[in-house]
Order: C-alpha cells, then structure tokens, then sequence
C-alpha cells in the first residue's frame, strides 16, 4: 500500500468504490445537519423522536454517528421532518 497516497475525503479511503464513498459523504453530511439542528433547538432525544417519528433508540444512535443504521433516503426524510431543507447538485466528475 503507497502511504503517501493522498485522497479527497476519509471516505475515499476507507470505502471500496467511489458510488459507496459518494453515499457515505452524502449520508455523513445529512447526519450531521440533522444532529446540529437536534442540539440547536436543545431538543431532548424523547422530543427529537417525536419530531422525527422515530424511536428514541434511533435518535441516539444517531447523535452518536452510528452511521451505518441509516440510510440516504431516511436521512433525507428526518432532516425534512425537522425543517430542513435538502439539495442535492450532481456534476461531472474531474
């Protein structure tokens, strides 16, 4: 393995194809939107869940990044639920 190789993101590195790095950048930057907005409003997990309509288990294992228990389509549907607004730009790659 060259350890000098550099890469754009730690997605890159770490998943096997640059469709699933592209998901989990995707995936990461919605988790994050959604948790920073949970703890702006200094909403509790119990209000969170409610205002997500998820359980208060999922709330935490999202405030704690487990990531993989989420996919890009329920990301998308929380951060809506929430207020938020989601965009999305697709471009040729360089």
């Amino acid at each position: 393995m060259d350890k000098s190789r550099r890469f754009a993101s730690v997605w890159d590195a770490i998943e096997d194809t640059p469709a699933e790095a592209e998901s989990m950048k995707l995936r990461s930057a919605l988790m994050l939107a959604v948790r920073e907005h949970i703890k702006a409003k200094g909403w509790t997990q119990a209000e969170a869940a409610q205002r997500l309509s998820v359980t208060q288990q999922l709330v935490a294992d999202l405030m704690r990044g487990s990531i993989d228990l989420f996919s890009l389509d329920a990301l998308a549907k929380m951060a809506t639920s929430i207020g938020l607004k989601v965009e999305m730009r697709v471009h040729v790659a360089p």
